[in-house]
């Protein structure tokens, strides 16, 4: 792992079981088993896994959608199970999540420019037009046009639309940003887009993010660190190189193995859209 930078995210012990089943004959379904790591400041950490291995129920206990059965979260070194009332939604300022489909994340009855400044009038956060002209700026910042603004969700392609969410992700200044699979929905070219982009965003605000994916060469090019999750747990964790060039575990293994030709036609993409 990194350790360059100092830790922004500190997972130790994270378990989260689920209750399944009639009443009376319920029984546990460990969906988070005995997780832990930590993410540095202004780095990345991957995480790949096939469905139902764990991620999006990390992902989702880290952002505090989710509490956890067992374990600790640490934001900036604070217990983020302790936060409520103006704490809570200090720490909620402070991390924001891009999720997979767009489409379902952003109101079809809302436009760009209310969808983007939704989070700004939660928080108060300047006048009206202040709201519109910051929403101009993050637009911009995202790779569109100020016009899009007066658009709704259905005139977007898929590509524009997750535009739109990081955008929307972007208007408080956060410091970590959850990446729930935010390009499987999309086409290849665009996907290396969007990787592009936000890789010039953390550059440009010092951002920290977790990336939840399934395709190890995606991940790997966006990713300082990976973690490897299977059945709740992480069986495999380290830097790129070491993930790529020596991997320990058999199930990493067949990760690798599985997507070393879309690495390939990605990484075409990825050298044309910089």
């Amino acid at each position: 792992m990194n350790t360059s930078t100092t830790v922004l995210i500190e997972v130790k012990g994270l378990v989260k079981d689920y209750k399944i089943g009639k009443r009376g004959s319920r029984v546990n379904l460990r969906a988070v088993d005995q997780v832990d790591f930590s993410i540095y400041r202004g780095k990345t950490l991957g995480v790949v896994g096939e469905s139902g291995s764990g991620k999006s129920t990390v992902a989702s206990i880290l952002a505090k959608l989710l509490s956890p059965t067992a374990g600790l979260v640490k934001f900036d070194g604070i217990d983020i199970s302790s936060l409520s009332g103006t704490s809570l939604k200090s720490f909620r300022r402070r991390i924001q999540t891009v999720f997979q489909d767009p489409f379902s994340s952003l109101n079809p009855k809302m436009t760009v420019l209310k969808s983007i400044s939704e989070p700004l009038v939660v928080y108060k956060v300047g006048t009206k037009v202040e709201r519109a002209a910051r929403v101009e700026e993050l637009l911009l910042m995202v790779g569109l046009e100020p016009s899009y603004a007066a658009r709704y969700p259905h005139q977007l392609s898929g590509g524009q639309a997750q535009r739109v969410s990081i955008a929307r992700a972007l208007a408080l200044q956060p410091e970590f940003i959850i990446l729930d699979e935010p390009i499987s929905s999309l086409d290849l070219s665009i996907q290396a887009q969007i990787l592009n982009l936000l890789k010039e965003l953390q550059a440009k605000f010092q951002l920290t993010y977790l990336f939840i994916g399934h395709d190890l060469g995606t991940v790997s090019f966006i990713a300082d660190d990976i973690c490897v999750m299977e059945s709740g747990k992480i069986v495999e964790i380290g830097s790129v190189d070491s993930i790529f060039e020596n991997p320990q575990q058999a199930y990493t293994k067949k990760l690798l193995s599985a997507v070393l030709d879309p690495v390939k036609d990605l990484g075409r993409f990825l050298s044309s859209a910089n």
